[in-house]
């Protein structure tokens, strides 16, 4: 990478009729996937060169389509989270400063993160999301529920924005589960390393926190050492691998290290910081992944918890017929549907780190 609750039906780009048709194969339930999203009011700009930009969204939603799945999706408006909800993992001068900072016109606050005046409610809005998908999954009839929203939010820190993230909305969820007494599992398999998440976490025994990523990358964090503070021991599990690794290694990732150490956990929920820049065809990085790959991964990892308990939270991907396809394959796998515009890949490059991790975790 260089340098408020109930949600009301949106509208999809270029639908003029948002009522669903039920699935016949799922009895009781309206659609299968709730989808809360705010194409139409994301005011998050960015510069021109930016990869983080508007046409992200659009891209990902475009993937719903081109998988068949418009029938499958309800569509919802994410409320904007509170800032008392985002101080549960930011520190509240933080988030005043994020505030004044987009209302004096926002600018650059690294090298690679922006704000700019929308951006203090679109960001508010992208939390909201992932607060709304939950609440959704607790309450609702929907077997899944993904947050579609942008700015990512897995690098933001507790005081601090940067890899294009200004507030860690998968956190922010975490964070509202573990107050309520619930255990829940965060898997990132965005290519770059979460360490916003990792960090707020690391020592909290009610949040397991997974990451695969390509190392060395920015942002040159999640050591494989890294397994969990004091107080929270065997709650982080990093798997750094290498530039080429594909499909298969990570299929193999899952079944014989993350799938054992997430059922030692036993969590209640699952949260993926589904990033999608680990495709082959992504320009900041350079994994092997394809579509099918996160396909495979999606539908496994779902597996892990109980029923209605999966959120996927959009993260990365910066190639958008990349995204669009990752996103189609990923959540048409999880409902049992099957679209797979490309294989899924395989390769050897990576083996040594699956090697290493299943020595370090005694597995």
């Amino acid at each position: 990478m260089m340098s408020p609750l109930g949600a009301t039906s949106c509208r999809p780009p270029g639908r003029t009729d948002v009522t669903p048709v039920p699935l016949a194969r799922l009895t009781g339930v309206v659609a299968p996937i709730a989808l809360f999203t705010m194409v139409e009011e994301d005011h998050h700009a960015t510069p021109p060169w930016h990869p983080e930009n508007s046409e992200r969204l659009p891209a990902a939603l475009a993937g719903i389509s081109e998988a068949a799945l418009d029938e499958a999706v309800t569509w919802h408006r994410p409320r904007a989270a509170e800032v008392a909800e985002l101080a549960r993992v930011h520190d509240p001068a933080y988030v005043e400063a994020i505030e004044r900072f987009c209302a004096g016109g926002g600018g650059d606050l690294d090298p690679d993160t922006y704000a700019s005046p929308g951006s203090w409610e679109t960001a508010r809005l992208a939390a909201g999301a992932t607060l709304d998908a939950v609440a959704e999954l607790r309450d609702g009839t929907s077997e899944l529920a993904f947050a579609a929203c942008r700015p990512p939010g897995h690098h933001a820190v507790a005081d601090r924005a940067m890899g294009f993230c200004l507030f860690n909305s998968v956190a922010v969820a975490a964070a509202e589960l573990a107050e309520r007494g619930e255990r829940v599992a965060i898997v990132d398999w965005d290519v770059h390393h979460g360490n916003g998440t990792q960090d707020i976490f690391y020592d909290d025994p009610r949040v397991l926190y997974v990451s695969t990523h390509q190392a060395p990358l920015y942002p040159f964090t999640g050591r494989a050492d890294e397994t969990g503070g004091p107080h929270a021991p065997r709650s982080n599990l990093n798997l750094p691998f290498p530039a080429g690794t594909r499909g298969d290694v990570y299929r193999r990732a899952v079944e014989e290290v993350i799938a054992p150490v997430v059922d030692e956990f036993a969590p209640d929920w699952l949260l993926i910081s589904a990033g999608f820049d680990a495709h082959r065809a992504d320009p900041l990085a350079n994994l092997e992944l394809t579509s099918a790959d996160f396909a495979d991964l999606a539908a496994r990892l779902q597996a892990l918890v109980p029923a209605r308990r999966t959120v996927v939270v959009l993260e990365g991907g910066y190639d958008l017929k990349a995204l669009a396809e990752s996103t189609g394959a990923t959540l048409a796998a999880m409902i049992g549907e099957r679209y797979r515009p490309e294989p899924a890949s395989a390769g050897e490059i990576g083996l040594p780190t699956l090697a290493a991790a299943k020595q370090r975790w005694d597995l």
